[in-house]
């Protein structure tokens, strides 16, 4: 259930779409969320859908008829932190709908097989799916696109 359309919260974290739909990475301060981001970014010309990064470090979430969307403040807008070369600008989107949280853990916490259906988290009055994922193994970019398009299949067969 939506809570009021109007309904708006500031969250810390990135926040990264595949096309229209959108992935929210949870964790602590150099937990790896832009470092994730980053990577996830660099799938963009291997996919027809492009990855895009929506928010980094904070993510504003509103409920609407559509779903949450996931948009960055603007003073944030189209950059991304990276360690190292500090604030940079990055191919972004202006908003996408939320479909995912993906909570950033140690390696040894992630689940072999997450639970089916995925576990759920409320954010702005509504249930988003989500899971969780080990930032820094090499494939974890891949892991994200893919847990990106179950989430999105999820949510059509819901919707129809």
């Amino acid at each position: 259930m939506m809570r009021d359309p109007r309904h708006k919260e500031l969250t810390y974290g990135t926040c990264v779409a595949l096309g229209p739909h959108a992935a929210l990475l949870r964790g602590a301060s150099g937990s790896g969320k832009s470092d994730l981001a980053l990577r996830f970014l660099a799938l963009s010309g291997e996919y027809t859908q492009k990855a895009r990064l929506v928010a980094d470090d904070q993510v504003l979430l509103q409920a609407t008829d559509r779903g949450v969307m996931a948009s960055s403040p603007e003073a944030l807008a189209g950059l991304i932190e990276v360690r190292g070369l500090g604030i940079q600008p990055a191919p972004s989107i202006p908003s996408a709908r939320l479909v995912l949280v993906c909570d950033l853990v140690e390696a040894a916490d992630v689940p072999r097989m997450p639970p089916d259906p995925f576990d759920r988290t409320a954010l702005v009055g509504a249930d988003i799916p989500s899971l969780s994922l080990a930032p820094f193994e090499a494939s974890t970019p891949l892991k994200l696109r893919m847990a990106i398009l179950n989430a999105t299949a999820l949510l059509r067969a819901v919707e129809q």
